[in-house]
């Protein structure tokens, strides 16, 4: 078995751009770039509750807006670059697209942050918090991978 049956070039290269950009954000604007606080931000256009009408929210909400659309551009030219040997193909149920974001989502709530603004920005910024959240969101993946395998569930 391969560790990387696509080669590990790709993923290096992306690492670099993704540490690139926050630290790029970081350095110009002091801003920190967690997708969780994206979503979070974008939903306080539609939604009135008092936790989506935020002032951290609120304020930052076109910023953070502007962050995703380049991520979302920023993912298309690099798969326009590395073409179709980029795919994967794997065929996953709708209800386990739907299961797999809520449980995402609610591990994001729970951790005050997702996996990106952990692994990403807060180990970068030497957070305890942040090194906790990737410590569990890793042994978490590990286990569940590990289980669902010998189930045949992967």
């Amino acid at each position: 078995m391969t560790l990387f049956p696509n080669g590990w070039t790709h993923y290096l290269a992306g690492g670099l751009l993704i540490g690139s950009g926050v630290s790029l954000l970081f350095a110009l604007t002091g801003l920190i770039g967690g997708m969780s606080s994206v979503y979070s931000s974008t939903w306080s256009w539609v939604v009135r509750t008092p936790f989506f009408q935020q002032p951290r929210l609120v304020n930052s909400r076109q910023w953070r807006l502007a962050y995703a659309a380049g991520l979302i551009v920023g993912a298309a030219l690099w798969w326009i670059a590395l073409g179709d040997g980029t795919r994967v193909s794997v065929d996953l149920s709708p209800a386990r697209l739907v299961v797999g974001g809520v449980l995402v989502g609610y591990g994001a709530r729970l951790s005050r942050g997702c996996t990106s603004g952990h692994g990403i920005c807060g180990l970068a910024s030497l957070g305890l918090p942040s090194l906790l959240a990737v410590l569990t969101f890793m042994g978490t993946a590990f286990v569940t991978a590990n289980v669902l395998a010998r189930m045949g569930g992967l």
